[in-house]
């Protein structure tokens, strides 16, 4: 092999070296900062992408993968979540708990997250940490127990602020596990159990309540359906009793018109009528069974109104 032949591999051995180092295949949802002679240069996006080889460099960042931190060139434009660790914080009235939480970070600026930052999910998480504390050291145990969402807003608000600058975006921080120490678990289960038994003692009364109300309204309406019903019946048996009268009196009355009329006497007519009154009443005493025979104290009435009869009858 001649001295031209080796120069000539060596030169198809280096273009190709140069072809391999100048071209970059970027992928979807991925970008690449290049770096010139140690200055930005520009930010290679997704397709394919031509450098000047040994000149032209990438500029690694540190990222999180699956929990774990990494430098790398290639810069994930998709969302990613980020795990805070667990730690223990103290609340508005003096209490400690652990907390952990979740945060989905974004980066939306390749430029800004490679130089303003030097280790950005290190910074975040931190961040997120001294955030958390703030945040739950100005709440009671029972409101940050009950209030995750306001929590995560205020996170979410807090962090996406501060991380602007980083060319980070904060899309959502969402806690995990509120764990209180186990005697303020235990106070808890027994405030629970305690409201529990008096709930269910407000509804047994309300119930006892309710039902005493719809008794004694059943036992109105009927103490009134009954003096209605006593009522109307004494106002039925008096219209009876009344018409009866007013039949009897108008009886009467045509028959001494009637007698009136035949012996031209109104006063024989009336004489006649109350001897037949007596007469009738001496019928009932002498019908009963016995040996004794009761005579009406004025029974000289009835013989003076037996002369009446005579009287009648004779004309």
């Amino acid at each position: 092999m001649g001295i031209s032949m080796f120069l000539a591999i060596s030169i198809v051995f280096v273009a190709l070296i140069l072809v391999v180092k100048g071209v970059r295949v970027i992928k979807q949802s991925e970008c690449m900062v290049i770096e010139r002679l140690g200055s930005y240069r520009t930010t290679l996006h997704n397709g394919l992408n031509f450098v000047i080889p040994f000149v032209d460099q990438a500029r690694p960042i540190y990222w999180v993968l699956g929990g774990v931190s990494f430098p790398t060139s290639r810069i994930d434009l998709r969302e990613t979540v980020l795990d805070i660790p667990e730690q223990s914080v103290i609340t508005k009235d003096n209490v400690s708990i652990s907390i952990d939480a979740l945060m989905y970070i974004q980066i939306t600026d390749p430029t800004k997250a490679t130089y303003e930052i030097s280790n950005l999910p290190v910074a975040v998480t931190q961040l997120s940490q001294t955030s958390l504390r703030n945040v739950i050291g100005e709440m009671d145990l029972d409101e940050t127990l009950a209030s995750r969402d306001i929590i995560n807003t205020k996170l979410k608000m807090i962090l996406d602020e501060a991380t602007d600058k980083w060319g980070t975006k904060v899309n959502r921080v969402e806690l995990r596990n509120i764990t209180p120490p186990k005697d303020i678990q235990h106070a808890m289960e027994k405030q629970m159990q305690a409201e529990r038994e008096r709930r269910a003692k407000v509804l047994e009364a309300e119930g006892d309540k309710q039902a005493r109300i719809a008794r004694s309204e059943g036992q109105k309406l009927e103490k009134i359906n009954l003096a209605d019903g006593d009522r109307e019946s004494r106002v039925r048996e008096a219209n009876g009793e009344a018409a009866a009268i007013e039949k009897v009196a108008t009886a009467k009355k045509m028959a001494i018109q009637a007698i009136t009329d035949v012996v031209g006497d109104s006063k024989l007519a009336t004489q006649y009528l109350v001897a037949n009154s007596y007469i009738d009443a001496m019928e009932r005493f002498v019908s009963k069974p016995g040996d004794k025979v009761y005579i009406p104290y004025e029974s000289s009435t009835v013989l003076s109104s037996l002369g009446g009869i005579k009287e009648i009858l004779g004309k």
